[in-house]
């Protein structure tokens, strides 16, 4: 026979029925529509079977009648879990108290984030919430609806075009979006362009005023390159000086590179510290004591306990502590030159900006010395060279 339904519900007990009679308790069974199901005869005089718990004290008149006894073997279900579990209140008693306080810490606002801000400041938007009622450790069924809180937040900051309000477990997400600002066009007085260094002019381009020197001619520093004067003596028009002047510059370098390089790596040994995270707090539960490695590197990984598609504010974090050693590697002379000059070079194409091409390099003076390579460095550089000079109304060139 098929189990019943809800069989583990109502509980089922496993029997051993023995007499001169089993057969005849069986087809009694079967006469009173008692269900029962894995029926194993043991023997001539002995069987075992399954029945339901409410079925079992029905039993008594049917084995007087058959003359057998029987024996409970196995009990399951609901009601002896129940019934085991009323022995034990301080556990009963644990287990509710845990899954109240699971219950009231995921009901709060643990965690409050603002998105898409850019000049809007995230304390300004944070005093906002406060002041609708948004803010951690609050109940979130104190909370009003997300249009609400929306519209709320965007009277209280005009500077924001579109305010919206997402919560998602114990965190709460203020997604901003800030009103567009015309940006001001910029407000340029009368100027001429000047050389900002010594110079050899490779490039000019005047694109508005009046080109005063040409390709190939030396300059001095804070030399006119174009005028924003236009015009004679008598009928004078001062502008904006625009172009793009580009000059042959001499940069001279001092470099120290040292013939061994330093660095750090892992050797493989760790040293693991785990807490228990509740909210803001954490509490360790391993790898006490001091750190046993000279040199580390500590990493942090956070593993909160999630409920669905909800983050929990409980969960674990681990601080792993790797060891690391210096490892040294020696240079030669040709290869600690090369590291020096590399890293004067970066130096300065990031100084002189976009556009900067190194078109040469020679070397005055090198010396080897304490281990380490010294030289005198001479770059001749291809760079914007021109600078703004405010002009004074109606000054001359």
């Amino acid at each position: 026979m098929k189990h019943p339904a809800l069989s583990k519900l109502r509980g089922t007990v496993t029997l051993a029925v023995r007499g001169e009679s089993v057969e005849a308790f069986i087809n009694l069974l079967t006469e009173h529509q008692i269900p029962v199901w894995d029926v194993r005869p043991m023997g001539t005089r002995h069987a075992e079977m399954n029945l339901l718990l409410p079925h079992v004290f029905l039993l008594r008149p049917l084995l007087r009648k058959t003359g057998c006894k029987m024996h409970i073997l196995k009990r399951q279900g609901f009601p002896f879990t129940a019934a085991r579990l009323a022995k034990r209140k301080f556990f009963l008693a644990g287990l509710a108290l845990f899954w109240i306080a699971l219950l009231l810490m995921s009901s709060l606002v643990w965690d409050i984030e603002v998105k898409g801000n850019d000049k809007l400041p995230a304390e300004a938007v944070l005093k906002a919430a406060r002041q609708e009622g948004l803010y951690p450790f609050q109940w979130s069924f104190r909370l009003s609806s997300q249009d609400k809180l929306s519209r709320a937040l965007m009277q209280r900051l005009p500077q924001a075009s579109w305010i919206g309000v997402e919560k998602q477990g114990t965190s709460v997400t203020i997604q901003v979006v800030e009103a567009s600002q015309p940006t001001p066009a910029p407000l340029y007085s009368p100027r001429h362009l000047i050389s900002n260094a010594d110079a050899v002019i490779t490039e000019i381009y005047a694109e508005q005023g009046r080109p005063v020197v040409h390709k190939n001619t030396r300059v001095k520093k804070g030399a006119i390159l174009i005028s924003g004067t236009l015009g004679d003596e008598e009928n004078q028009q001062q502008v904006v000086a625009k172009g793009e002047i580009k000059g042959l510059v001499w940069h001279e370098y001092e470099i120290s590179s040292p013939m061994v390089r330093r660095s750090s790596t892992y050797t493989g040994n760790i040293h693991d510290r785990l807490y228990l995270v509740l909210g803001n707090r954490a509490v360790q539960l391993w790898g006490y004591g001091e750190i046993p490695f000279s040199a580390h590197k500590t990493t942090v990984e956070h593993d909160p306990l999630m409920w669905r598609s909800y983050k929990l504010p409980i969960g674990w974090m681990t601080e792993r502590v790797r060891e690391t050693k210096i490892q040294e590697e020696k240079l030669t002379e040709a290869e600690a030159k090369k590291v020096g000059i590399d890293g004067a070079r970066a130096d300065i194409l990031a100084k002189y900006g976009k556009g900067t091409k190194i078109m040469s390099q020679k070397i005055l003076h090198e010396k080897r010395e304490n281990g380490k390579v010294y030289m005198k460095v001479l770059f001749e550089v291809e760079q914007d060279i021109a600078e703004e000079l405010p002009l004074v109304h109606n000054q001359g060139e």
